[in-house]
């Protein structure tokens, strides 16, 4: 069954061996997550590497994304390795404390005490432990508990409605972007953005350490500040494609906020041409079962109704119990989903204008496919352009996207309804179109008398040169 919504899966120590990953990836795994927060440039370079065999042996290419990441602003260590904080008794977080106790903790990022002021709230630990700031003095923030709990070593904090002035880009994180691009990763997602400026920086740095190996990564953004949502059109444009990370986001704006931020992040993205992911705990029981519950059932079919590219992954396939059971039936939920999703094409299609000729033709293949009921869209394409924009618009048509370029097809493997496959196409026009609709039959999408819908540019090779739109019957001259 055609699945249009991808699925990014973290792998971690329950999914690090190339076996696990074969299964993954052949259970619908179509982009593998590296998580920067944890492990080494070693670990992640094995891994990605073993993330290639997988593929390799599965008979497709998968995305990689290299997850930096930022400025976790955190509490230090503990003698004992964790406290117990009391609702109403005081607490200290000092930036000079080497080692916590009952009284106070340090901080791994010295500035806090500069950001705050005596009323704010602090929520450590996503939320679960409160702490009411009275008055900060010197490196010391003193505050009263509001909601205690046990609190452990390296747990992160968040200030309520944001406003930490922590770089989105630490010296680690600039690392870890050279480390990325040494092991050929498709998408750097970065973590804590405020601004466009911040996903500027990061494009450059990865640009620039991508150079060397002919790498021009894709860029996400993962919104998950408080004030990254004023500024998010900005980040839109600075930016690939985004990320709903619900988890930092949720702490900051508050958990009944998210959903309806979900819904607007994922219609401005799809109105900017750019791609969007859905994250965060969205199958967290199938960590330790071998079901999810009823709610995350409908966690992850609302992401896909409200037109998500991708749901994601983390602990879940990372280090829980069931990776490969717990992708095979994300995938299940996603295909169940799209089946009752609604087709508003032509209402997309008012009141906008296309300049340039290359989306003019991806639009109308959409419109033509969708009002002649074509079983395929193959569109061959050196960028992905003509793909990424036939998927910001749903018809249940699916979109092949075929291109030369090993790099285009893994950037593509997130653009939902895309199948994006590899085909060293002829620079004669007609002999790549027979080639292209061979590859559509071979694979069971389309069979002879069947109507397909073929883009190309002509000459052919040229990045953004899309300009020929071709109606096809499958056994016919091409």
């Amino acid at each position: 069954m055609h699945r249009a919504t991808k699925i990014v899966a973290t792998i971690g120590p329950a999914s690090s061996t190339q076996d696990i990953l074969l299964q993954m990836i052949q259970a619908g795994a179509d982009v593998v997550r590296l998580n920067f927060s944890h492990g080494t440039a070693d670990d992640h370079r094995q891994r990605a590497e073993f993330v290639r065999e997988a593929a390799r042996q599965a008979g497709r290419e998968v995305g990689i994304m290299a997850d930096l990441q930022g400025p976790k602003i955190r509490v230090g260590k503990f003698e004992n390795g964790k406290t117990t904080l009391i609702a109403g008794n005081t607490f200290i977080l000092d930036a000079e404390c080497e080692l916590g106790n009952d009284d106070r903790v340090g901080l791994d990022y010295k500035d806090l005490p500069r950001d705050l002021k005596p009323g704010d709230t602090l929520l450590l630990n996503d939320g679960l432990i409160v702490l009411n700031v009275a008055r900060v003095i010197g490196t010391e923030i003193h505050t009263v508990v509001k909601i205690g709990g046990d609190l452990s070593n390296n747990k992160g904090i968040n200030r309520q409605g944001g406003g930490l002035t922590a770089p989105a880009l630490t010296a680690k994180d600039m690392e870890d972007i050279r480390t990325a691009m040494s092991l050929g990763a498709d998408y750097v997602a970065v973590s804590f953005p405020k601004n466009a400026t911040d996903m500027e920086m990061a494009r450059q740095l990865a640009n620039i350490a991508g150079a060397p190996y002919g790498i021009k990564p894709k860029m996400i953004a993962k919104i998950e500040r408080a004030e990254a949502i004023p500024a998010l059109q900005g980040i839109l444009e600075a930016s690939d494609g985004i990320m709903v990370a619900r988890g930092d986001l949720a702490v900051e704006v508050g958990n009944a906020a998210v959903p309806a931020l979900q819904k607007r992040m994922i219609k401005m993205a799809r109105d900017a041409n750019k791609f969007v992911i859905t994250a965060t705990q969205m199958m967290e029981s199938m960590i330790h079962a071998p079901v999810p519950t009823r709610a995350e059932v409908s966690d992850v079919a609302n992401a896909v109704l409200d037109g998500t590219d991708a749901v994601m992954l983390s602990a879940e396939s990372a280090a829980g119990k069931y990776p490969v059971q717990t992708i095979e039936t994300m995938a299940a939920i996603c295909v169940e989903a799209e089946k009752s999703e609604h087709v508003e094409l032509d209402k997309d299609f008012l009141d906008r204008t296309f300049t340039r000729i290359d989306q003019s033709i991806a639009m109308g293949a959409l419109f033509t496919a969708y009002h002649l009921g074509a079983k395929a869209i193959v569109a061959l394409t050196e960028s992905g352009s003509t793909a990424l924009w036939m998927s910001r618009h749903w018809t249940h048509v699916p979109i092949f996207a075929l291109t030369p370029r090993t790099g285009s097809e893994r950037a593509m493997a997130i653009y939902r309804n895309v199948t994006s496959l590899q085909l060293d196409t002829s620079s004669d026009r007609d002999i790549a179109l027979a080639q292209a609709l061979e590859v559509v039959v071979g694979k069971g999408y389309a069979a002879r008398g069947d109507m397909v819908v073929l883009t190309v540019g002509e000459p052919m090779g040229q990045a953004g040169g899309t300009n020929t739109l071709k109606i096809v019957r499958v056994g016919e001259p091409v």
